[in-house]
């Protein structure tokens, strides 16, 4: 099994993943396109993952709540859309866009309810936008599915793919 590592949280992948940083200079266009910190590809779907973590032990406490406030609030909807959309074009401009393609947001805060979750996961899925014109599914869908969760939320849904802190 390989990891994937990003800050103090990692992710654990299946044997029959594979995956790739993406974000920074991995894909060489950052100072023109945002990027997802993680690639994932499955033998029949691959996975855009992108991780925030405000809990990380490293981060300053009143710079994580100011954070966390700014995610409920939907201040970071924007740019978590635009992470997605960069990413496809990236990788549709490289041909490898030939699989549906899962988006994942982990939270790595606790604090989060299920509910803020949720609300999260439907302002992304607007944003992006999941549905096509008239909440009609596209011709080509730009994706399959789409999830903001925390780390319990990830682990509950995704056993395969666990994450855990690096520090603990």
């Amino acid at each position: 099994m390989s990891t994937l590592l990003e800050g103090d949280l990692q992710m654990t992948l299946p044997p029959a993943a594979s995956g790739r940083k993406f974000d920074g200079n991995a894909h060489g266009l950052s100072h023109c396109m945002k990027a997802v910190d993680f690639i994932v590809e499955l033998t029949d779907k691959v996975l855009f993952v992108e991780l925030k973590d405000p809990e990380n032990p490293a981060a300053l406490a009143a710079r994580s709540e100011a954070f966390i406030t700014e995610f409920r609030a939907g201040q970071l909807d924007n740019d978590l859309k635009t992470k997605f959309r960069d990413s496809w074009l990236y990788e549709y401009a490289q041909g490898r866009i030939n699989k549906p393609i899962t988006y994942l947001v982990l939270m790595g805060a606790s604090t989060l309810s299920d509910a803020e979750l949720l609300a999260r996961t439907d302002a992304l899925k607007r944003q992006i936008p999941i549905e096509g014109p008239n909440n009609q599914p596209w011709k080509m869908p730009l994706l399959t599915g789409c999830a903001v969760l925390n780390i319990a939320a990830w682990n509950k849904a995704l056993p395969d793919f666990p994450i855990s802190r690096v520090s603990v």
